[in-house]
């Protein structure tokens, strides 16, 4: 049986739309032996401390994602990859109406997960590879402490300046870019630090 998260009120915005059919689907993922939770503002519901699948109202639909959803067998062809150029491994199962609702099926879904779960399967993160612009490479040929200071920053912090530079349009913003994080490179900081 499902252990219902204490103390936590659920923040999805568009719950309140679909109780009813929320209701039956956290049904389905007690039979299947998952364990309820909150986590991002939404219904998370886990296996041994791993998310195994969501459930959240949209607007026009309610959903159940699963978080390691690339590995379903999907025979039903239900699940779809709601945004293909960041997600790897979420999957999406959409229902516009509370009749869409194939117990059977759903609970099928979720019994496969738990398998996925306990095969340790996993996708891995992709390295991301870091193009630096001509302009921020041609300051650093120039430069050699700030070459040797870009050089020591963590290779996240290194990307986060050079997609800032190059997302630029103008040619006078990425100047002004790259003047304004001269600055903080020379002192080792990331581009987003203070929000960290």
């Amino acid at each position: 049986m499902a252990k219902k998260a204490e103390g936590h009120q659920y923040e999805w915005q568009r719950n309140h739309l679909w109780e009813d059919e929320i209701t039956i689907l956290k049904n389905i993922a007690e039979e299947a032996g998952l364990i309820e939770t909150v986590k991002w503002g939404g219904i998370v519901y886990t296996y041994k401390g791993k998310n195994v699948v969501g459930i959240g109202g949209f607007k026009d639909f309610f959903t159940l994602w699963f978080f390691k959803g690339v590995f379903l067998n999907n025979k039903a062809g239900v699940l779809i990859n709601a945004n293909e150029e960041n997600t790897k491994s979420l999957r999406q199962w959409r229902f516009t109406h509370k009749k869409d609702i194939d117990s059977n099926l759903v609970l099928q879904y979720l019994l496969e997960a738990v398998e996925i779960e306990n095969a340790g399967l996993e996708v891995k993160p992709e390295k991301k590879q870091t193009v630096i612009p001509a302009l921020l490479q041609d300051a650093l040929d120039k430069n050699k402490d700030l070459a040797l200071a870009f050089n020591q920053l963590a290779p996240y912090k290194q990307r986060e300046y050079c997609e800032h530079i190059a997302g630029a349009k103008r040619e006078e913003t990425r100047l002004s870019r790259l003047e304004k994080c001269t600055d903080g490179i020379l002192k080792g900081k990331g581009l987003n630090d203070k929000y960290r």
